[in-house]
C-alpha cells in the first residue's frame, strides 16, 4: 500500500513559501512557510512539515490503540491523543510527546497504560520514528 503527498516550493527558504495536497484530497493548497515552521508560535500561519508529522503520529498511535483495546473486550468509547513534535532549529527533529485521554468502559488504569504503551512502540509511525524520543502521558477520563 503507497500512499502520496505533493510539495511545491516557490523561492528562497527564508522568502519563498509552498502548498501542499495529499492524495485523499483532504490537504489541498495547503500553505506553508519558513515563518510558519520557525518564527509563528500560534501556528496561524500555516502548517509546517512538524505539525503534520504530530498528526500523523497522533492518528496511528490512536488506531493502534482502538485495536488492542477491541482485542481485550474493552472496546474505546473515546481516545484524545496529542502528538507535541519538537523541532531544534539546526539540530533537527528531537521528540514526540504523545498525551493521550482515553474513555474506556470497564478498563482500570494499569491495563490501560500497559496497552497505551504497546500501541505507541508498535504503531508504524511511531516505528518509523525510532531516532527520536517519543513519550506518552495516558490517563483515562
Amino acid at each position: 500500500m503507497d500512499r502520496h503527498a505533493t510539495a511545491v516550493w516557490k523561492g528562497t527558504l527564508k522568502g519563498g513559501a509552498g502548498t501542499l495536497d495529499t492524495q485523499s484530497g483532504a490537504l489541498s493548497a495547503l500553505p506553508y512557510s519558513f515563518k510558519a515552521r520557525f518564527e509563528d508560535e500560534s501556528g496561524k500561519s500555516g502548517t509546517n512539515p512538524e505539525e503534520l508529522l504530530g498528526a500523523a503520529h497522533a492518528g496511528c498511535f490512536a488506531m493502534q490503540l482502538s485495536h488492542f483495546l477491541e482485542e481485550n473486550g474493552t472496546p474505546a468509547e473515546k481516545l484524545d491523543a496529542k502528538a507535541v513534535v519538537t523541532l531544534v532549529p539546526g539540530t533537527g527533529i528531537t521528540g514526540s510527546a504523545i498525551t493521550l485521554v482515553g474513555t474506556v468502559p470497564g478498563l482500570d488504569a494499569a491495563k490501560f497504560k500497559e496497552l497505551a504503551d504497546k500501541a505507541k512502540s508498535s504503531c508504524p509511525v511511531s516505528q518509523a520514528l525510532g531516532a527520536i524520543k517519543i513519550s506518552l502521558d495516558a490517563t483515562l477520563a
